[in-house]
């Protein structure tokens, strides 16, 4: 489970990312990795700036860096990178 952090502000806590589909669905394309600490990560939409997102004040406060659309914070013990 992960916390769906989307542009508007709004966090939607626990979201299923059992899968690829899944994980795309919620950031709205390809994803990419974004690590944030020892403890947690992001995931992105890779061509969120291609595709114009807004800045997602909430997630780059966390991320301390310019994050455009809806993310997905995740923390490194609950997903398997194998």
């Amino acid at each position: 489970m992960a916390d769906l952090i989307k542009t508007d502000g709004k966090i939607v806590k626990d979201v299923d990312i059992s899968s690829l589909k899944k994980i795309q669905a919620h950031v709205g394309g390809y994803i990419e990795y974004c690590p944030v600490d020892a403890h947690s990560f992001m995931y992105v939409d890779e061509e969120g700036l291609l595709k114009h997102r807004d800045i997602n004040s909430k997630a780059s406060e966390i991320a301390k860096r310019i994050i455009v659309g809806d993310v997905l914070l995740c923390l490194n013990d609950e997903v398997d990178h194998e």
